[in-house]
């Protein structure tokens, strides 16, 4: 995410319990699977075949979202089923999984934006999370499914999930499964400045039954079929992605492909011009292409790109799904997540970095800013300041956050490229990108990677950045 200022405050709701019980039925199917080998290479469908050596195997995994939505006449609303498949890979048994409800973050218990019957859990974090128990252990290599009704509706206020008018931003409105390692479940809560959101890659196919004055721009391959009287049917199919997001509204679309094949379609809010919206998709032709020469071939086949000037932020990425003011510099940096965080995943809200700092500095890639003043880039302002610091830190410094993260954190991997060379660090982000395809990648890993590479002791440059792990 590029912020262009700080958000807006969080709806203020009362105060009310963070616990309480949906009580319905559990749909849980079991079944052995056996395990794949670790091994393979960008396109070979298995989620850990990048684990390095001595990681902690990362579960539940090998995940299926199956979704049917029903909207209404205006796309605010939409309601239907979900249904969710997984897999244990970890040695020790699963008793419960954790479905996180990032789309309460606004209304919190007391006015939900995402709500789910047909299913028996335990909210907690203000409900973004949903505990539910499995009705016996899972063992390593056997399988579950969740099955449930879902209800959205996306809160007034354009956001990364909000609303203005005709036009509907769903982004985290899914539930998604949270990730359980050896730092135990990954339960952090929802922050503005940043993101919270850590998941693996999955599977979803999805239906949206919209009204067919509608254009709905999402995550994968979309296919359109005539519905009911009036309506579409549009079917949407993304393999290895981390989030499925999606819009509603009476955009404007235009449509391109880049050299590559990547196919672009740019949809624009009213208050963004013809003109404007063209020179938005030929930026993104030039900056998918440039990105997928640097790091690996874009794998998603398509890319949809969401205008509107009334957002807060500059841009906000999902997988194959960007929301966009019209800046050329953020339209870069929120490709550039398409590789850095979304193909290449990290816990973004421990360690921000790995795919903030990534992504400005392929930005500066592209847009030629490899020659930028490092020096005038952020002063460390305390002790405690790091640039591998979580978002919980930078929740409290808000005003540190963009300095440190974005420009520091560039200017670093700007000076890990002189310390390497120009041919070295373009290798290095290759085959680290390549190592950890639709992985996770920690800062130990690359740190680790590049010492590997580097003709240089790097423990002077770890330090001077601050750069622990």
């Amino acid at each position: 995410m590029r912020r262009r200022h700080g958000p807006p405050a969080l709806n203020a709701v009362p105060a009310v319990p963070a616990v309480f019980a949906v009580l319905a039925v559990l749909t849980v199917l079991l079944s052995v699977v056996a395990a794949a080998p670790p091994g393979g290479h960008p396109g070979v469908h298995h989620p850990l075949r990048f684990r390095t050596p001595g990681d902690d195997p990362r579960t539940p995994a090998v995940v299926t979202h199956t979704v049917t939505l029903h909207s209404d006449a205006t796309g605010a609303s939409w309601r239907g089923r979900q249904r969710v498949g997984f897999t244990q890979v970890a040695p020790e048994p699963l008793s419960a999984v954790y479905l996180r409800l990032w789309g309460n973050a606004r209304g919190g218990c007391a006015a939900p934006a995402v709500r789910l019957t047909g299913i028996t859990g335990t909210a907690t974090a203000d409900c973004t999370a949903l505990k539910v128990p499995l009705p016996r252990p899972l063992r390593q290599g056997e399988s579950g499914t969740l099955d449930f009704e879902l209800s959205i509706d996306v809160p007034e206020g354009l956001d990364r999930f909000g609303r203005d008018g005709a036009y509907n931003i769903l982004g985290n409105a899914l539930p998604t499964l949270a990730v359980l390692d050896g730092e135990g479940w990954h339960l952090d809560p929802y922050t503005r400045n940043g993101e919270s959101f850590y998941s693996l890659a999955a599977d979803y196919s999805v239906t949206l039954d919209h009204p067919s004055g509608l254009l709905v721009p999402a995550t994968g391959s979309a296919v359109d079929a005539p519905g009911g009287p009036g309506r579409t049917l549009t079917t949407v199919t993304a393999r290895q992605v981390r989030d499925f997001a999606w819009a509603a509204g009476p955009f404007t679309r235009l449509t391109d492909r880049s050299a590559d094949g990547v196919r672009i379609g740019v949809f624009a809010a009213p208050d963004v011009t013809a003109e404007e919206a063209g020179r938005m998709l030929e930026l993104a032709r030039t900056a998918i292409d440039a990105h997928s020469a640097r790091f690996g071939a874009y794998p998603y086949g398509e890319l949809a790109v969401v205008l509107d000037n009334s957002f807060w932020f500059s841009g906000m990425e999902y997988p194959g799904f960007v929301l966009d003011r019209v800046k050329p510099s953020a339209l870069v940096h929120e490709l550039a997540h398409q590789w850095w965080y979304g193909i290449v995943g990290d816990d973004q809200y421990r360690a921000p970095w790995l795919d903030e700092s990534f992504s400005e500095y392929a930005t500066d890639l592209v847009l030629g800013g490899t020659d930028k003043d490092c020096a005038a880039a952020a002063r460390w302002e305390s002790e405690d300041e790091r640039l591998t610091s979580p978002m919980s830190h930078w929740d409290a410094h808000p005003d540190r956050y963009e300095a440190v993260v974005y420009d520091h954190g560039s200017c670093a991997l700007h000076e890990l490229r002189r310390l390497l060379g120009e041919d070295t660090m373009a290798a290095l982000l290759r085959d680290y990108a390549r190592a950890h395809w639709y992985g996770v990648s920690t800062t130990a890993a690359f740190k680790a990677a590049a010492r590997a590479v580097s003709p240089v002791d790097l423990a002077p440059f770890w330090r001077e950045h601050r750069i622990d792990g």
